[in-house]
């Protein structure tokens, strides 16, 4: 299965708190609920989208409690969304949670040795293996080299760059090669990424000319 990391984000990537002022206050944080006042149709059908092509559900501890806190209060309207969070596999990483609390239909803890099982996991047959909020994982994930795309919903909002962000600050320098946008009518751009060598340049003049000149990567 591939991996690929699915997240709401403002402009300023931030990605904490999407749904509420009081959905994760962590850090002093009080700009949450930032994504309601753009939530439109094509949003939805977007979202849509991205569970018809999950296989399985990995998740952090923060984000599996919230959402097995809504999901399962949710009544049955059909949707691929509803299906694959409340009957399809997932899988919390947590050090702290024991399996019996992990009590969401279908659920696994996975608490140790946690990258050499999401690898594992990865290998199996299927479509995706999708992450979900999750700003602790994601950090992980990243930096283990193991996210074979982003999928980003970029919302037209600023919160001042106050927040957890999806690439934190001191995170591996990564480029990206965009395979896809979509803009919403309320302005949400939709893109999938897909990671790449990061590259530098320069601006130079070159046999007389104004030239961008790419730089040789440190080994």
């Amino acid at each position: 299965m591939e991996l690929t990391v699915n997240v709401f984000t403002t402009l300023d990537g931030v990605m904490q708190a999407p749904g509420a002022p009081e959905e994760d206050t962590a850090g002093g944080f009080r700009h949450g609920g930032w994504l309601g006042p753009y939530a439109d149709q094509g949003m939805g059908e977007i979202v849509e989208r991205w569970f018809a092509d999950a296989d399985a559900v990995l998740l952090g501890r923060r984000t599996y409690q919230a959402m097995a806190g809504y999901w399962p209060r949710v009544d049955d309207d059909g949707s691929t969304t509803w299906r694959v969070l409340n009957t399809g596999p997932k899988y919390v990483v947590s050090t702290t949670l024991a399996a019996a609390a992990a009590d969401w239909a279908n659920s696994t803890v996975i608490g140790t040795d946690i990258l050499a099982r999401v690898s594992e996991l990865k290998r199996a047959s299927g479509r995706e293996l999708q992450v979900h909020g999750s700003w602790r994982l994601i950090q992980t994930l990243h930096e283990a080299g193991l996210v074979d795309a982003y999928r980003l919903l970029v919302f037209p909002t600023s919160v001042g760059g106050l927040g957890k962000r999806v690439f934190a600050d001191g995170s591996t320098p990564t480029g990206f090669t965009v395979s896809e946008v979509q803009v919403t009518e309320s302005g949400i751009v939709a893109m999938t990424l897909r990671p790449e060598e990061f590259r530098q340049a320069g601006v130079a003049v070159v046999d007389g000319k104004d030239s961008v000149v790419e730089l040789a990567q440190p080994v």
